[in-house]
């Protein structure tokens, strides 16, 4: 069993429009709700690959229902959320169908009390027993202390259950110190982390700050890889248009995947390349375009070598 963790879940609420003006009215010509935060996103794609998942995280009020509901109609996927006081919250992506760009509003989520974040913590201790691995993914929200990442990382390791890392900010740099056995940042999020902007540089540091293995997105241009076995770049063979939510979610889901399946690093980075080009070309977070990961996972272009990191 694979474990995602999102703290933060949401109703993640796509919108599309002709063409997005600011001022104005819209007509919505396409609307679509699906339960998401990165780690349900993760999961859903792990199980659509033939994965058995566990989502845990905060859910609660009438939003929080129809997230539970949603994901009772995941084949392979098991609903392991905490319930709160609070209502879990929704993300709202406009798409401009003119120009296929995206417009994100991310509400902040629920408060979580003290007693709530420490049922979690007893949840996750009980569910890491069983774990191939587990994923700690997205941001906080209110009330959860800033350096809960790093104590689940340290939980994880306990168990000896890899633990990979996927948020930002002050969460990051605290969990980095954890020493997760993968993070995954992007290169704003990498360059928050270490003040570089400079991706090979940023991932060395990244790793000398606790990480055992970075794997940064580098967005269109695919993922770069540093780890003790070696550094690879990862790139799509053209670049894909369409709607990029959720496209970092499922190269984690790809990572996770390989992890499992103990793939070599450039076959783990295939995959989680193919499946993020997928997912922009799928209409809504969470979903790929099986047809086209497929094709493009034995095109995606792995250049590296072994021992270089």
């Amino acid at each position: 069993m694979i474990l995602t963790v999102t703290p933060n879940t949401a109703l993640d609420i796509t919108y599309r429009v002709g063409s997005l003006r600011p001022h104005t009215s819209h007509r919505i010509t396409d609307l679509t709700e699906r339960p998401g935060g990165k780690g349900v996103n993760v999961a859903r794609v792990l199980a659509a690959l033939g994965h058995e998942v566990t989502v845990t995280g905060f859910v609660g009020g009438a939003t929080g229902q129809v997230v539970q509901d949603g994901l009772t109609a995941v084949p392979g996927l098991t609903d392991a959320l905490v319930p709160v006081a609070g209502a879990t919250r929704r993300t709202i992506a406009v798409v401009d169908e003119a120009t296929g760009d995206t417009t994100q509003l991310n509400e902040p989520g629920p408060t979580v009390t003290p007693a709530e974040w420490s049922a979690f913590q007893e949840a996750y201790e009980e569910l890491i027993l069983s774990a191939s691995a587990v994923a700690l993914c997205g941001s906080l929200p209110p009330g959860v202390p800033v350096g809960a990442y790093a104590g689940l990382v340290r939980t994880a390791k306990a168990a000896g259950v890899p633990v990979l890392l996927d948020t930002s900010g002050e969460a990051l740099r605290r969990g980095v110190a954890a020493r997760p056995d993968i993070v995954k940042p992007n290169a704003d999020e990498l360059a928050e982390l270490t003040g570089s902007h400079e991706p090979s540089r940023a991932t060395q540091d990244a790793r000398r700050r606790g990480a055992r293995s970075v794997v940064a997105s580098l967005g269109p241009a695919g993922l770069l890889a540093v780890t003790p076995e070696g550094r690879w770049r990862a790139a799509p063979p053209a670049r894909v248009h369409g709607n990029p939510t959720g496209a970092g979610d499922s190269a984690v889901a790809g990572l996770l995947s390989g992890l499992v399946g103990r793939l070599p690093w450039p076959d783990r980075l295939a995959r989680a390349v193919a499946l993020s080009a997928a997912t922009v070309l799928a209409p809504v977070a969470g979903e790929f375009d099986r047809e086209a990961y497929e094709e493009l996972v034995g095109r995606v272009t792995v250049t590296g070598e072994v021992g270089a990191a």
